[in-house]
């Protein structure tokens, strides 16, 4: 699938595979359009079977997506079928940057990254390698070792010539601010202004875990009418979730598969339950809202931690383990927030001020150096 341009480009910009990757594509695309770079010289590359087929149609940026695969983690003949893919997906990325010319290819990491990382290796290209996870993935190390720079969201990430620059975050989300956009947003959202709001999300692709506690949770509270919950469940477990509770004698409780507004569910809440996803941790900072996160235990390196425990230190957040993370323990929390507004406040404030890197034009900024610099 592919949308190419024969006249040169500013900047390529590639990963994908997950919205973990796809949606910080875009807020590189979008920042750099914003600083006067026509949609038509931005470029995106990125894999055939990840979301970026659902999120990149609509905005109108050139495109070409490729036939390329995740390496699995154990042996098995399925990684042998990617390291063919691979191969020929770096072979195509490696014209089409001939045809192109760009002046800079941008990674956000993600196995949809490699070919064109590579591509860009061979055409002498320069590349700059967005990290923004606290501990960087296998793709965004592999490409780190000959990139021209690497934009990092925090302090202390183990990259060579890596330059804090805070994460790439959608517009959507850096115009937000809850002193100003609640009441609208819950308006729009169709929730109450008189209730305590509780956002749940597990990702892109959902998560069981979160979906059973909190479901628990929702029939344990089904008297409360001081509370509202709205819960991504993601789309594979939509036939499995609790069903939705209008609110009129009891719990509000909205049930979405796939939520497109995610930042202004945040901006509406009083608190966020969620996995510790970059995404995440970056976008509840950003806007400055209280959240609860639940690391998932299956994290590669166990990163979801160190990207929790950026809030958390900071007084923004609690961590909770996996397994740990019950009904009853969310019940816990939620009570005693609610018991102690100030320390609600407290979060949130600590939230946004940690989140103040990320809405910087630091990235934009050194993607346009190393483009402009010495090829």
């Amino acid at each position: 699938m592919t949308r190419t341009r024969v006249a040169p480009v500013f900047a390529v910009v590639t990963g994908g595979g997950t919205a973990g990757h796809v949606l910080p594509a875009l807020a590189i695309a979008e920042g750099l359009t914003e600083r006067g770079h026509a949609t038509s010289e931005i470029h995106y590359i990125g894999a055939r079977r990840g979301f970026e087929t659902k999120l990149l149609p609509p905005t109108g940026y050139p495109y070409t997506l490729l036939p390329v695969t995740g390496l699995q983690r154990r042996l098995t003949p399925k990684n042998l079928v990617m390291a063919f893919r691979l191969a020929g997906a770096v072979v195509t990325a490696w014209r089409l940057l001939g045809r192109i010319r760009p002046k800079v290819v941008v990674s956000v990491g993600g196995y949809a990254s490699l070919p064109a990382v590579l591509a860009a290796r061979l055409r002498r290209i320069p590349v700059v390698v967005v990290s923004y996870d606290k501990r960087p993935g296998r793709a965004s190390k592999l490409a780190a070792r000959f990139a021209a720079a690497c934009a990092v969201a925090f302090d202390g990430v183990d990259l060579p010539r890596a330059r804090p620059t805070g994460a790439p975050l959608r517009r959507a989300v850096l115009r937000l601010d809850p002193a100003h956009d609640r009441v609208d947003a819950r308006d729009v959202l169709g929730l109450p202004g008189d209730r305590y709001v509780i956002a749940v999300t597990g990702g892109s692709q959902g998560s069981g875990a979160l979906n059973g506690a909190v479901a628990g949770f929702v029939a344990a509270h089904a008297d409360r009418s001081d509370l509202a919950v709205r819960h991504v469940v993601g789309e594979r477990f939509l036939d499995r979730a609790s069903p939705a509770r209008d609110g009129a004698h009891g719990i509000l409780y909205q049930v979405i598969g796939y939520e497109e507004r995610l930042p202004l569910v945040y901006v509406a809440s009083d608190l966020v339950v969620g996995r510790a996803g970059a995404g995440t941790v970056c976008e509840v900072s950003a806007i400055g809202v209280a959240s609860l996160l639940v690391p998932w235990a299956g994290a590669a390196e166990d990163h979801q931690t160190d990207n929790a425990r950026t809030l958390s230190d900071v007084g923004a957040a609690i961590l909770v383990p996996e397994g740990e993370f019950t009904a009853e323990r969310l019940g816990a929390e939620v009570d005693a927030l609610i018991a102690d507004p100030a320390r609600r406040r407290v979060m949130a404030a600590a939230a946004r001020a940690a989140g103040e890197r990320h809405r910087s034009s630091s990235l934009v900024d050194l993607i346009e150096e190393v483009a402009d610099g010495p090829r």
